[in-house]
């Protein structure tokens, strides 16, 4: 557990970000920057990314909600606000059903309440067989393009690439199973937070039905559709982002 990368910066009250499949808390540059003047922003690259590459992957969403709260425990972090990008959008769902009464606002973001995700630019099973096949380079950088509107020419592509040095083959492949083997849609009607739901509506990994299905069933949530983004809507429009999610957490 100590060698878990956790990034901190900033005081104040807790906003925990939690990253998705391919991603690390590098990914988060553009709102660490900014949440730092207003909150103390926690960023942990889960177990087998980046900076946490040498801690042993987990393949359950279960496990990671676990790890991250054990991390904050750790540092005596026990009320907080929390957002989950995508995989990550996950693992705060899993965060709300265990320790709920921990966090302040949660907010799902280009996230779903299953993790084989239908409608998905490709299925999960493909996504491994390409993986396999092709390594980890060559699929995140084929996956990552996916995420933004400009595919690799938008402004914070480059994140992307930064986000997946040093993560293992074995991580990202355990990752899709954790994807593949979650369900937490009977949980949702369980989960008390105020709860925003954030999506781009030119996500191709995560379609309409998929956030409207937390909306209509996390009882205490609204959704925000951004439009002409993709998946990565904090990096492809970064400043109306943190303004949603700061107006939100206000």
């Amino acid at each position: 557990m100590q060698h878990i990368y956790i990034s901190d910066e900033g005081k104040g009250f807790p906003l925990v970000l939690v990253h998705g499949f391919l991603g690390s808390s590098t990914m988060w540059e553009p709102q660490i920057n900014f949440f730092k003047d207003y909150f103390r922003v926690i960023t942990p690259d889960l177990p087998g990314f980046r900076k946490s590459s040498k801690v042993k992957s987990l393949d359950s969403i279960n496990a990671m909600a676990k790890t991250v709260l054990e991390l904050l425990k750790k540092r005596d972090i026990n009320k907080f606000n929390l957002m989950g990008h995508s995989m990550g959008g996950m693992v705060v769902q899993e965060m709300a059903i265990i320790s709920g009464d921990k966090i302040n606002k949660l907010i799902c973001y280009s996230t779903s309440s299953i993790g084989d995700i239908p409608g998905r630019f490709e299925t999960i099973e493909t996504s491994r067989e390409k993986l396999k096949k092709h390594g980890i380079e060559k699929t995140a950088n084929r996956i990552s393009k996916k995420w933004f509107v400009e595919g690799d020419k938008a402004k914070y592509f480059y994140l992307c690439n930064n986000a997946n040095k040093a993560t293992s083959e074995e991580a990202a492949d355990n990752a899709l199973i954790a994807l593949k083997n979650w369900r937490g849609l009977e949980n949702l009607k369980n989960i008390k937070n105020k709860t925003l739901i954030i999506w781009g509506d030119k996500d191709t990994a995560y379609n309409f039905n998929q956030v409207d299905t937390l909306n209509q069933n996390i009882p205490n949530s609204k959704i925000e559709v951004i439009k002409d983004c993709s998946h990565n809507v904090h990096l492809e429009i970064p400043e109306k982002f943190n303004e949603i999610v700061k107006n939100f957490l206000e």
